[in-house]
């Protein structure tokens, strides 16, 4: 019997990484999944990759900065399953690696509105949802740099520790509607995001690689399985006195 069986999940970001991992482990414990990415193609192959391995996947195509594209995607997924029990808010952008002082507004406004008000605007149309279902399980993606610091990417750092407090607000706010909110802080974990930093830093990607793996006590990056079945438990009913938490998948890095 599957972990999550009978229950549908609303993955955003689901097309690639972890999202894509997510998805994938949450068809396997018996969730049917609704795939969305504002990148349709990849949200597609998900969905198919889902199906091929015997589960229920359906892709949508998304972007979380549009209230309008959000209604109509939940509407649908209602339409399609007469329910949501999950929500995994997973879409977010890195953003420019500079100093703040180089960073124009713009830029930061593009980073909040995706990583922060992406988040907002799918947990608000999901929301009434899971009150008419009298609980339900949001799952926020934060990261390590929504909990320590560290010299690089500031919009994103703080977008993340914006997230890290929204969750722990909402745990609060929807507790006596039996939802459960809660966060998932990743270290560093593999994916075309990361590798996209090495390569735009110009460094070798297997040795930028190594030097982050060095950087956790465990010897290793993440595999995007790694969150994936973490948030798969916030999902469960096994998590269902856990709300307003934090769930680090760092292999020990904010452990030093």
């Amino acid at each position: 019997m599957g972990r999550v069986d009978g229950k549908v999940a609303l993955v955003t970001g689901g097309g690639a990484g972890i999202g894509r991992a997510i998805c994938l482990a949450l068809a396997d414990e018996g969730a049917a999944v609704a795939v969305t990415d504002v990148d349709f193609a990849a949200s597609r192959r998900v969905a198919e990759e889902i199906e091929e391995r015997g589960g229920r996947g359906v892709a949508w195509p998304l972007d979380v900065t549009d209230n309008d594209d959000v209604e109509a995607v939940v509407d649908g997924v209602v339409e399609k399953y007469e329910r949501i029990d999950i929500l995994v808010n997973n879409a977010g952008i890195a953003g420019p690696n500079r100093p703040s002082h180089e960073i124009d507004e713009d830029q930061w406004r593009r980073v909040m509105d995706v990583d922060v008000l992406g988040v907002q605007r799918c947990t608000r149309a999901v929301v009434p949802i899971l009150r008419q279902l009298s609980g339900g399980s949001i799952v926020n993606l934060s990261s390590i740099y929504g909990i320590v610091g560290a010299p690089d990417l500031p919009p994103y750092h703080a977008a993340k520790g914006a997230v890290r407090l929204m969750t722990k607000t909402d745990a609060l706010l929807y507790a006596a509607d039996g939802i459960r909110v809660n966060s998932v802080h990743p270290g560093f974990v593999w994916t075309p995001l990361v590798e996209g930093l090495a390569r735009d830093a110009g460094e070798d990607p297997d040795d930028y690689r190594d030097q982050l793996a060095r950087r956790h006590p465990l010897g290793r990056v993440g595999d995007p399985r790694d969150v994936a079945m973490g948030v798969v438990y916030l999902a469960s009913d096994e998590a269902s006195f856990l709300t307003g938490s934090e769930l680090v998948i760092d292999g020990g890095y904010t452990a030093r």
